[in-house]
């Protein structure tokens, strides 16, 4: 065999073996088909959800009074301790009472008089009444008499009203406690000069168990409250007695006792285009005084058929229209329009673009796209089982 051809021969296998070499490098680091990206999504099923409204409040006592004499005189003596709880009709002052001791007096000394006079007319009537049916006497005569008899029963009356007021007077030398409550501190010292009706109260008294705090709410909101309750939207609750939640600005601590509303104004405010909305509290421990800042949440209705979805779980497109994504029951992606009415802690309520059992991305949204396929890993959302109670509806504003 000839040398050159042995050459060739032995360069074609030596190039063959290494090709085989290259190919099979090749394949070994060829990079192995990526595996779907795992996601976490939550399953949503519609459910009622109270719908609340976070509004700012100031405390305001539920009874107020100013007390005040209603007879003039000269304090003589302060029957109450500054700072303190009285009663209902307990003594706080009480005013020089001989001028109206004298005066009480003089009305039953006149009532007397005018009592004497009735009675000898009363008296003489009736001898008339014999003398005139013989003409013993003119029917003139009579009828004077008659007249006399009359004009002294007015006197009566008129002396029984007069000492009757004498009475009254007598009685509000003593000033009592109009209402029940906290007093304040007192304006006089025995010794003072007061008069019927002056400007200036003897001492204040509050009135703390219960109490009331008055909210507002912007008019607009309430109308929109409105439209979603002639849309069905909103159910009303139950009824008047709405459940409100107080919150102490302060501390912001939550006050252990629930109220109720009672009633909301009729007009708006027309420097704040507010409305104000009036809730009663039962204030046992005097912790909520007069003047305070607080803020409640009101309960505002229901939404019947709502979905809680997660905030983070929500995005937008360039119009600003919200949508989520949703894995289908093959494991693929798609995207959902959806409609948000309001904001409840960290999630959404939708009432529009979603239907029980379907499952809701919540975690990995940055890893999918539409039409991608998916690894579902369920998520399980808190319950008042696991110790946090369930959120509530907060009307957005």
């Amino acid at each position: 065999m000839p040398k050159a051809f042995l050459t060739r021969l032995c360069v074609v296998l030596a190039a063959t073996i290494a090709l085989a070499g290259c190919e099979e490098e090749k394949q070994a680091s060829a990079p192995a088909a990526r595996p779907p990206a795992q996601v976490g999504f939550t399953t949503v099923k519609a459910e009622a959800v109270d719908l609340t409204a976070r509004l700012p409040g100031r405390v305001v006592a539920f009874r107020r009074a100013e007390v005040r004499p209603q007879v003039d005189g000269i304090v003589t003596k302060r029957l109450f301790e500054e700072g303190t709880t009285v009663t209902a009709g307990q003594p706080l002052y009480q005013i020089d009472a001989a001028v109206y001791e004298a005066q009480v007096k003089m009305a039953e000394a006149d009532l007397a008089r005018a009592t004497a006079t009735l009675n000898s007319t009363r008296t003489k009537l009736k001898r008339y009444e014999s003398l005139v049916k013989t003409s013993a006497v003119s029917r003139q005569a009579y009828d004077d008499v008659a007249a006399e008899e009359q004009e002294n029963r007015a006197s009566v009356a008129s002396a029984n009203a007069a000492l009757d007021a004498a009475k009254i007077n007598l009685g509000y030398t003593e000033v009592l406690a109009p209402i029940g409550g906290r007093i304040g501190r007192s304006s006089i010292t025995e010794g003072a000069l007061v008069t019927a009706g002056q400007a200036d109260a003897l001492a204040t008294i509050t009135q703390l168990d219960p109490i009331n705090v008055d909210f507002t709410q912007s008019s607009a909101e309430l109308l929109r409250l409105s439209q979603m309750f002639k849309t069905g939207q909103r159910a009303q609750g139950n009824g008047d007695e709405l459940p409100v939640t107080l919150f102490l600005d302060a501390i912001d601590l939550e006050y252990d006792h629930r109220g109720t509303m009672q009633f909301s104004e009729v007009t708006v405010d027309e420097t704040t285009g507010s409305v104000r909305l009036r809730a009663e509290f039962p204030n046992p421990e005097r912790d909520l005084l007069p003047g305070m800042f607080v803020h409640g949440i009101v309960n505002q209705g229901v939404v019947e058929n709502g979905y809680l979805v997660p905030q983070a779980a929500a995005s937008f497109d360039r119009m600003g229209d919200p949508f989520v994504y949703v894995i289908g029951e093959d494991d693929t992606v798609s995207q959902v329009k959806v409609h948000i009415v309001d904001a409840a802690g960290k999630d959404w309520l939708v009432d529009r673009g979603l239907s029980d059992g379907m499952r809701v991305v919540v975690d990995g949204l940055q890893r999918i796209r539409p039409g991608a396929k998916v690894t579902p890993v369920e998520v399980q959302r808190p319950t008042a089982a696991s110790g946090e109670k369930p959120q509530k509806m907060s009307a957005l504003h």
